[in-house]
């Protein structure tokens, strides 16, 4: 068999049919593909997304919410699938621009608010109902500190490790040891910031844990890509520790279901409207 010939990136580059998971969604430009207007539920708070790792950050958050007796925290959960590009209708930019879940619309107000990404949403339900962000400058400030790290790192461990190690149509030696190694580095970060405290910020559970376990959590326990073997996610002993707490918590378990299409059915909740919806 013929040696196949480096890859030489030309002086222009030209959309080229890339194979995977997604291909049938990738595309160079921005807006809609469709017209499609949004449904509207009967509560304010109407959120647009799947559950994954990013989708599920808000829907945690909100089950915490009316935990904490957050009446005004009641959520309508549309399914956003993403693989039949639900994101680019006409409703959903209109929403985000970027056309990426979760997006949430707040029409509590005289105007309907829209909140987009998923590290905004979460600022925003903590700052609307005081909750889950420290009003301590220092508290809060390094709460913030942990919240943008997740969304900054976010895309290796998804669009990079995931994305090659997962979901690529090849295995490609080059960027899986490239996103392993990254992905293996953050995990250290975490590992050892954990070390000293119960939860990422310190000793309060907060928009920071709730943002990083979908991602880092998931990973440690074998959720995530099937990868856990693989990152030797068990030597990171206090993620692990942190991952099973917040596991158990009664708000977490029905947060997880939210729009959720793939698992086990009892873990299955297509749409939420009712909190029986979950029940």
């Amino acid at each position: 068999m013929a040696e196949q010939s480096p890859y030489v990136p030309p002086k222009v580059w030209t959309p080229a049919a890339s194979g995977g998971a997604f291909a049938n969604i990738n595309r160079p430009v921005a807006g809609a593909t469709h017209e499609k207007a949004l449904p509207v539920g009967k509560h304010p708070l109407q959120l647009y997304s799947l559950g994954t790792p990013n989708g599920v950050k808000v829907t945690i958050m909100l089950e915490e919410l009316l935990a904490l007796g957050h009446a005004g925290a009641e959520y309508d959960a549309w399914l956003i699938r993403i693989n039949e590009g639900d994101q680019f209708s006409s409703g959903f930019v209109e929403i985000n621009p970027n056309s990426k879940i979760p997006a949430l619309v707040d029409r509590s107000g005289q105007e309907p608010l829209r909140v987009f990404e998923s590290g905004s949403i979460l600022l925003y339900l903590a700052e609307k109902f005081g909750a889950f962000l420290p009003t301590d400058i220092r508290a809060r400030t390094e709460t913030l500190n942990w919240l943008f790290w997740q969304m900054g790192s976010a895309p290796f461990v998804g669009g990079g490790f995931g994305h090659f190690y997962a979901y690529a149509p090849e295995k490609l030696e080059y960027p899986i040891n490239r996103y392993t190694m990254e992905t293996k580095r953050q995990l250290d970060v975490l590992d050892r910031q954990l070390a000293n405290h119960r939860f990422v910020a310190g000793d309060d559970y907060t928009i920071a844990d709730m943002a990083i376990w979908p991602w880092y959590g998931g990973m440690v326990r074998g959720e995530a890509y099937d990868a856990a073997e693989f990152l030797a996610a068990h030597e990171y002993t206090h993620v692990v520790r942190w991952a099973e707490e917040i596991a158990a918590r009664p708000a977490v378990i029905r947060g997880r279901k939210v729009n959720r299409v793939r698992g086990k059915p009892e873990e299955q909740v297509a749409e939420r409207h009712q909190a029986s919806d979950l029940d």
